[in-house]
């Protein structure tokens, strides 16, 4: 590990430990009350990890942040020892499940009340000890099917829609249903300098850490749903691992472009090059390995991680991928990968509430991760109603929904709890960068990367790398100086605030 300066190290004083937790969502709802903050420092901080964070914006499982501390996600068998042998064995391909019913065996009316059913009880067996509950609810399939039965299983939950840009388009869709169930709806609109104070207050709290690309969206929600009175976060992921993931044609090309290249910076210097997003982009995708680009957003490539950390590590992030190699091979359709990538960023798109929701002392649940529930669909359902021929995805939650809507926006154009990036970058810049000149111990590079692009980053492929450097930088900063403060956030409790959301 690049050394520190001695008053540093000395403080440090590294706690060996060997700690594994199971944080599969499917397994209930995740214990970390093994991690404290002692051994918690500086010199505890897994540098290939870190690399993980900036290249893919995840820690590859079974490894987390820190060198002492494994998780066990789907695939991993939190039994078996996950520091010196870990095994990845993937049971979630479809083809794996030989005997579902055919489509003319089963009656639809039937399927979908049985589906209704399951998903209300697992509402109800998430949230029984949950008072006020809150629904993360994006305006899209998941969230409306989760809505229909929350309005049966908890009709006091209340939905919240965060707008996170002007690429959002769900907000009316999520606010139209929410009414027509007679549940109360609020939304949220992005403000990126609140949203990054509101997440540097909850940073020493967070046990571990996750770069995904909604964190911050999180951090502002939690915050602001802890603030109103909820005690309790409802979440739709979870369904897509048995549902399966049909790539689109997009995913497709893109996979075909990633070639592992290592291309020499100053093929980015150009202004016309530098300010366009999609050049970038498919440049970025060149540099990338094939299967990694399955990962959402743009990251920093290679050689720019090598440079960050001022030596050669890259490399060592990328081998972390052969553990899942035998299940990629085994993997045949486009379709079959992408399920097994999406058991891989699981540790990061649950991650990011897993490790803020108790930073804000809420609970937080996964109905779709319901045994009883997620076994039943991949087990029974007709192969027809989970992917069609076509390649619809989730069909059977498209007739649960049409049940009581006829279409919905989402159907046309799909969007998600965005964050603005570019906005971020404007007006957080000199904060990040003094952030990164604090941590050059670990990431020397990083201070030269920002001035380098600063006048870059109204473009989205360069501010995703920013948003990459503000999530990590801080979180290290607090294991390297937990006495210093990060930032300041207002934030006041249910009887004093100023709530910033807008109900419907």
């Amino acid at each position: 590990m690049t050394s520190m300066p001695a008053q540093q190290h000395k403080a440090a004083q590294p706690t060996e430990r060997r700690i594994q937790l199971n944080l599969s969502p499917y397994a209930g709802e995740a214990d970390l009350s093994s991690l404290d903050r002692e051994g918690d420092c500086f010199d505890a901080i897994d540098e290939i990890s870190l690399a993980d964070l900036l290249r893919n914006s995840f820690v590859y499982p079974p490894h987390s942040i820190f060198r002492g501390v494994k998780v066990a996600t789907t695939g991993f068998d939190p039994q078996q020892d996950l520091h010196d042998r870990p095994r990845f064995h993937f049971l979630g391909q479809a083809a794996a499940v030989t005997n579902r019913p055919r489509a003319d065996e089963v009656d639809e009316a039937d399927l979908v009340e049985t589906y209704h059913r399951l998903l209300c009880e697992a509402i109800g067996r998430s949230t029984s000890g949950i008072r006020t509950p809150w629904l993360l609810q994006s305006g899209g399939k998941d969230s409306t099917s989760m809505a229909i039965a929350l309005a049966e299983a908890r009709p006091d939950a209340t939905c919240v829609t965060y707008l996170g840009g002007t690429e959002e388009n769900e907000v009316e869709s999520a606010r139209d249903v929410a009414a027509r169930l007679g549940l109360r709806h609020e939304s949220l609109a992005c403000d990126p300098s609140r949203a990054y104070d509101r997440y540097l207050a909850m940073v020493p709290a967070m046990p571990l850490l996750t770069a995904d690309f909604a964190v911050l969206s999180y951090a502002d929600l939690t915050t602001e749903i802890g603030a109103s009175g909820g005690d309790g976060i409802i979440d739709a992921l979870g369904s897509d691992p048995y549902f399966g993931v049909p790539p689109h044609w997009q995913q497709r090309m893109l996979g075909l472009l990633a070639r592992g290249l290592r291309l020499s910076p100053r093929v980015f210097e150009t202004d016309v090059l530098g300010r366009n997003f999609k050049l970038c982009y498919a440049l970025g995708t060149l540099q990338m390995n094939e299967f990694e680009r399955y990962y959402a957003g743009s990251r920093f490539t290679d050689s720019e991680v090598d440079a960050l950390f001022g030596h050669p590590i890259s490399r060592q992030s990328r081998a972390r991928l052969e553990v899942f190699r035998d299940a990629i091979a085994a993997a045949r359709t486009p379709e079959a990968r992408r399920r097994v990538s999406a058991a891989i960023v699981e540790a990061a798109i649950f991650g990011k509430g897993m490790f803020a929701a108790p930073a804000r002392k809420l609970r937080l649940v996964y109905p779709y991760c319901d045994e009883r529930l997620h076994e039943w669909v991949f087990r029974q359902v007709p192969d027809s109603y989970l992917m069609g021929r076509d390649g619809t995805n989730k069909v059977l939650v498209r007739r649960h929904i049409a049940r009581h809507f006829r279409q919905l926006p989402y159907v046309h154009a799909k969007g998600s709890f965005r964050f603005d990036l570019c906005g971020l970058a404007r007006q957080r810049f000199d904060q990040v960068h003094a952030f990164a000149v604090q941590a050059k111990a670990l990431l020397p590079g990083a201070p030269r990367w920002l001035e380098i692009h600063r006048g870059r980053l109204d473009n989205k492929y360069y501010a995703s790398k920013f948003y990459l450097l503000a999530i990590t930088l801080p979180w290290v900063l607090s294991r390297l100086r937990p006495d210093q403060a990060l930032g300041v956030a207002a934030l006041r409790g249910p009887n004093n605030q100023e709530s910033t959301c807008a109900a419907s």
